[in-house]
Formats: C-alpha cells, sequence, structure tokens
C-alpha cells in the first residue's frame, strides 16, 4: 500500500515466477451526486454496512495451493458478499488478462472442483473462471469483480489515463467477454497510485483519476458495479491528497483505502509498528498513519461514509533482532516469513509467534527476537464496532489465503 513491500508487492513477485499487498464547494457538489449514485446502486447489492469483500489471488492456485474450492470449504462462501478476482494486467492503456492458464485453461479434477465434477478436456472454460461459476451457482448472491492493476501493473494506467474511454471500452470487451460475463458482476480499478509513486511513478496530474473513473462507470453504467481500492496516506501532501478522490466517488459504487501496511521492516532497523493500526497510540512513528485518520480524512472529503469500507489484512509483517517487547522497538532487519521476508500469514503467525500484546485497536507479538504484528479475531471485532459507528459500508480484507482453514477471520469480521 505505501511502500514496494506490500503484500501486494512480494506476491505479485510470486506470479512473476509462478506464472507469477478532494475539497472545497465543487467537489463537495460532487460527493452529493455520489450519494445520488449510491442510491442507484444495483438492488441485488448488500444492505449498507454488511458488505464483506475478499481479494481472490490468481496466482494463489500456485505456490498456496489455493483454489476457489477453498473458498466454499472454509465457509467463507457463506460470509462473502463480494469476492474481488486479482489481478488483471494493464498494458498499452487498455485491460489484459493476467494469467489465461489460471484464468480459463487449468483443467480442475473432481476433487478439486467446487461442485466435484472434473473438468473436460474439450470444454469452453476452464481455470478460476470455471470454478468461480461453479462457487456463484452453490450462492446466488454471490458477486465477483475482476479486479485490474494491483501493485505490480499499475505502471499501465499512466497510458490509460491518456485515452480514458479506449480504456473502458477494452476493460468492458474483456469483462464482459461472452465466454464467462455471467461470472462477474462488475470491475475493480486498483490504481497504485495516481499522480504519485507506488512500484512506478505516475505524473498524469491530479484530475487524470476522476476523468478514468468517470470513463469506466460510462462504459459499465449503472448495471454493474465499478469500485476502487485507494491509497490509505492520509499525511498532508500524501497519496490522497494527489488525486481527485472525492470528485470521482460520484462514478463508485464504494471505495477500498488499503488501510493496512502503514509500518514494516522495509525501515530496517524499525522502530516497531503494527502495520494496521486502527488508532494513533503514544509512541506511534508517524500520527496520520492509521485507520481511523483514512477514514475520517476521507470523509471530510465529502465522500459517503456508506460508500468506505474498511481494510483488514489477513497477514502480519515484522522484525526481527527485537529485544523489546512493546512497540517502538529497534530491529536489525525484516523476520523470516514463507513467502517473502517481513510478512507472513495469520494462519502460520497465530502458531509461530501468538499475540501477546495490543495496540492501536490491533495485536502484536514478540517471541523469541522476533516482533510481528497482525490482526486476531479479537482485534478484527473491535475494527467491526469502529465500522459500524462510523456508518461504513462494510469491510474488505488482502486476501482470502491467509485465513485459516476453517475461516477465523472472515467468521469475526461478520
Amino acid at each position: 500500500m505505501l511502500r514496494p513491500h506490500s503484500p501486494r508487492a512480494g506476491l505479485r513477485a510470486v506470479i512473476a515466477t509462478a506464472c507469477c499487498a478532494v475539497l472545497g464547494a465543487g467537489l463537495l457538489a460532487g460527493a452529493g451526486s455520489a450519494a445520488a449514485e449510491q442510491d442507484k446502486a444495483p438492488t441485488t447489492e448488500a444492505a449498507a454496512g454488511s458488505k464483506v469483500v475478499g481479494y481472490f489471488t490468481e496466482w494463489g492456485v500456485y505456490d498456496r495451493n489455493y483454489h476457489v474450492k477453498n473458498i466454499e470449504t472454509s465457509g467463507s462462501a457463506n460470509k462473502l458478499t463480494h469476492i474481488n478476482y486479482a489481478f488483471g494486467n494493464v498494458q498499452g492503456g487498455k485491460c489484459a488478462m493476467g494469467d489465461a492458464y489460471a484464468a480459463t485453461d487449468k483443467a480442475y479434477t473432481a476433487d478439486q472442483s467446487v461442485d466435484g465434477v472434473a473438468d473436460t478436456w474439450d470444454q469452453p472454460l476452464r481455470g478460476n473462471f470455471n470454478q468461480l461459476r461453479k462457487l456463484k451457482k452453490k450462492h446466488p448472491d454471490l458477486k465477483v469483480l475482476w479486479s485490474f492493476g494491483g501493485w505490480t501493473w499499475s505502471g499501465g494506467f499512466t497510458e490509460a489515463a491518456k485515452n480514458p474511454e479506449a480504456f473502458a471500452k477494452s476493460c468492458y470487451d474483456l469483462v464482459e467477454n461472452s465466454k464467462w460475463a455471467d461470472v462477474f458482476d462488475g470491475i475493480d480499478i486498483d490504481w497504485e497510485y495516481p499522480n504519485a509513486c507506488g512500484l512506478t511513478c505516475d505524473t498524469s496530474g491530479r484530475a487524470a483519476y476522476k476523468n478514468l473513473m468517470a470513463a469506466v462507470r460510462a462504459k459499465f453504467g449503472t448495471g454493474n458495479l465499478v469500485t476502487a481500492a485507494i491509497p490509505a496516506d492520509a499525511s498532508a501532501g500524501g497519496k490522497i491528497d494527489a488525486a481527485d478522490y472525492a470528485g470521482a466517488a460520484q462514478y463508485v459504487n464504494w471505495y477500498n483505502p488499503m488501510t493496512y501496511d502503514y509500518f514494516g521492516a522495509w525501515d530496517a532497523k524499525g522502530p516497531t509498528a503494527p502495520h494496521s493500526p486502527l488508532t494513533s497510540y503514544s509512541g506511534i512513528p508517524k500520527p496520520s498513519y492509521n485507520s481511523d485518520a483514512t477514514i475520517k480524512k476521507l470523509k471530510g472529503l465529502g465522500i459517503p461514509s456508506q460508500k468506505l469500507l474498511l481494510g483488514i489484512g489477513f497477514y502480519g509483517r515484522g522484525w526481527t533482532g527485537v529485544t523489546q517487547k512493546a512497540p517502538g522497538g529497534t530491529a536489525t532487519g525484516p523476520a523470516a516469513g514463507k513467502y517473502e521476508q517481513g510478512i507472513d500469514d495469520y494462519k502460520v503467525l497465530k502458531t509461530k509467534c501468538p499475540a501477546n500484546g495490543t495496540v492501536g485497536g490491533t495485536a502484536y507479538a514478540h517471541c523469541g527476537n522476533n516482533w510481528w504484528s497482525y490482526d486476531t479475531p479479537a482485534t478484527i471485532a473491535g475494527k467491526m464496532n469502529y465500522k459500524n459507528q462510523a456508518g461504513l459500508g462494510g469491510t474488505f480484507f488482502w486476501e482470502l489465503s491467509g485465513d485459516t482453514a476453517n475461516g477465523e477471520l472472515i467468521k469475526a469480521i461478520n
């Protein structure tokens, strides 16, 4: 989110190897339009406050052995209202397939398939898309959006911003391809970051994001969902200020502010700090780096509360060489992780380094010389209380495979 070592960065590195983390009166008028757009949202959409959106990673079928069937067997399918399928690519200013083999070609045996029926060699659609189709048949109210961009593939948005209408048409044509049109209920735009730097730097200007989102909504119409992941940097002159998110709010059903990855072992020597604090706390390295500050900033720009979802990370971030249990200690570098240094899934950390403290509404753990922070069912319950009190539209999380086999974290969200 804020650093190259977001989960989207590390996990996208895996996909690379395997296949393969707003202002003033005018904008307030835009916010009024945004509220009107909320009223026009599809009637099948979940009631305000109850959206539960989980990311499913395309490359997870390789290194993580996490498949669409796992969404069903973990009990998560019964808890989700929406799935964001991550990620489609952005190339040459247009939406493009990410990994076509994983998405449409990979054959599933009967025991691997959502409905227990094996793929045949000659069926027109296999892969994740076909498995998602089967999952939706079991759960008719479940909606699926195709998310484009992410950390690794956001560089293409700079070219897309030069011709938003051509970009939007390319996305519509791909998402609504007749082979899988029934699988998807809309599109999610994950541009990291407009008019700011992520893996690459964009200088399209502050208006580019609003223009691009306007074109996407115009092409997809009101019958499809249009959502977007947006930055959580609430500091003055930070990433939220770099683009017109308030002006673009009228075009989205909701935003997913990435309220995680505020701190991490890219600062190799510390100080240690939880990567997803709900609130500020005494000694926090940057007071504006917390979920509450992000939400308050976005609401203060005129974005309706119901268009904001609270982000949860199903993973932790950690340092090694730490002697101090409380946050704020020094370190020697990132702690060892299964897929990338300094990051590990909740399902691993709950046993490897159990939480033994809380700060800022999230949990931390000091075990040996390692220090980790991550959300637990208990801290997620606290975040859900915050979500309800703030009148937010729901919750989203990155990402499904980080949870336990029986879905501990998603159950806490519900």
